[in-house]
């Protein structure tokens, strides 16, 4: 399981992208779990890498605006589903934010 970095409250938004192997025998198993773990959420997008790498299918959750308190829901959801034991490695999470508003400056 991934572990996601605590981003101070002043952040407005916080974008999760988390990624991870399946053994291409395990996708249609994996994909349910995800949509059932979002459904639940109420939010997410799923998404895969076209192709496979050594009969692995790489996929990707997207959960966008979210705070501390989803990020803990997606977290205990994942483990009472058991996602981890679909996988062929572990969850990688990357998070982004919304750069600041900036005054209108030439790009050049």
């Amino acid at each position: 399981m991934s572990s996601i970095t605590h981003v101070p409250a002043a952040v407005a938004r916080r974008d999760l992208y988390i990624y991870y192997q399946v053994p291409e025998a395990a996708l249609s198993q994996a994909a349910a779990c995800v949509g059932v773990i979002q459904a639940a959420l109420g939010r997410g997008e799923l998404k895969r890498r076209p192709g496979a790498d050594d009969g692995r299918v790489t996929l990707m959750e997207i959960y966008l605006d979210t705070d501390d308190a989803f990020t803990a829901a997606l977290e205990r959801r994942v483990q009472a589903h058991g996602l981890a034991a679909l996988l062929a490695g572990a969850r990688h999470t990357e998070v982004f934010t919304n750069l600041p508003a900036t005054e209108s400056l030439p790009c050049a």
